[in-house]
């Protein structure tokens, strides 16, 4: 299943999802001008997360300067791919608003940060010793899907669903689409640790750890006062 939009407008506009999809559109772009694949792999790996390096504090490449603790924080703005940056930025364009509203525009940002730590060291505990380089909003982004699940169960969500040699568009409650979704990291998730191959070179536990992490902080930060929203009632979700 695939969202294309929801149908819950924002009250402000979301100068920090803009701003944040911007930042990670310029440094996906600076990586695309690196040119050589040799220069690209030597930014990758002095700004992207290795859990050893974090774990062990060391750095595993002597011949780059790196500080492997800042790499907490940047990688969560490296993008592996041109289908990796688009889905995520899709996906924070998406929820990022609302869930932006509904904060303010600091403790938005503040919780963001906060959400792509939570989805780091979910990675990092998945497997402490891995010397993968890992990059991504992911962490970041599914901490705004967990807080948008709170915030807005019912709201609608235009979604592509495919059914075998057919396609549906239809509007679902964000507790169905996004329900799914974390209950496919997570088998996915345990399916990457039982037999690695099945990995897929996603990080799952980062995707899990953001998650949680966004759940349980939009349950205890302060929000701003809206207007009251209608009930969309499940009956009522599907078209065709």
């Amino acid at each position: 299943m695939f969202p294309l939009r929801d149908e819950n407008p924002a009250e402000t506009f979301p100068f920090m999802t803009v701003g944040l999809i911007i930042i990670n559109i310029a440094v996906f772009i600076y990586q695309l001008s690196l040119g050589t694949e040799y220069s690209l792999r030597q930014f990758i790996y002095t700004y992207s997360l290795i859990p050893y390096e974090i774990t062990h504090g060391v750095s595993l490449f002597p011949g780059i300067q790196k500080i492997p603790y800042l790499t907490i924080l940047t990688s969560m703005f490296l993008h592996g791919g041109f289908i990796h940056i688009i889905g995520n930025m899709w996906y924070l364009w998406i929820f990022g608003n609302n869930v932006e509203d509904t904060l303010g525009h600091f403790k938005f940002t503040l919780f963001y940060l906060l959400c792509g730590l939570g989805g780091t060291f979910g990675h990092i505990l998945s497997g402490p010793n891995s010397q993968i380089p890992s990059l991504g909003a992911s962490g970041a982004i599914a901490g705004v899907l967990g807080a948008y699940l709170i915030l807005f169960p019912t709201a609608r969500i235009l979604t592509l669903v495919p059914l075998f040699y057919f396609i549906q568009i239809v509007r679902l409650p964000a507790l169905l689409l996004i329900g799914f979704w974390f209950i496919l990291q997570l088998f996915s998730g345990v399916a990457a640790i039982t037999s690695p191959q099945q990995g897929g070179g996603i990080a799952w536990f980062a995707h899990i750890g953001g998650f949680l992490t966004g759940f349980l902080l939009i349950l205890i930060l302060p929000k701003r006062p809206r207007r009251r929203r209608p009930n969309y009632f499940f009956s009522s979700t599907f078209f065709s």
